[in-house]
């Protein structure tokens, strides 16, 4: 099972970065996806989820309107476009594959997202 980030990097707030998540060794189709975040010293944060079927998709206030989560099930991936980046979103981002009725779950390595000027 693996769960491979990339996209991540330095941007400057107000700029725009979409983080992917490449999924194998599992159904992916079975299984719903969401993306986390976390700063140094704080607890791992939900910021966005989306549907097995990718119908339905919910997000974290601090991100609503700005953040985007979508994925393709045939290419089995999952993305997260971010827009208007401010310097508190700055944190190491995770994918994380939840199946549906069950707690199986998988994460991703992480992947580093700075916003400086």
């Amino acid at each position: 099972v693996q769960l491979v980030e990339s996209g991540g990097g330095l941007v400057q707030p107000g700029g725009s970065l979409r983080l992917s998540c490449a999924a194998s060794g599992f159904t992916f189709h079975y299984y719903v996806m969401k993306w986390y975040r976390q700063a140094p010293g704080q607890e791992r944060e939900w910021v966005a989820g989306v549907t097995s079927d990718g119908g339905r998709k919910s997000y974290a206030e601090s991100v609503k309107g700005r953040f985007t989560m979508f994925r393709d099930n045939r290419r089995r991936m999952v993305y997260l476009q971010m827009n208007s980046l401010r310097h508190e979103d700055a944190d190491v981002y995770y994918c994380k594959a939840g199946e549906l009725g069950s707690k199986k779950a998988y994460w991703g390595q992480g992947n580093q997202v700075t916003v400086s000027s």
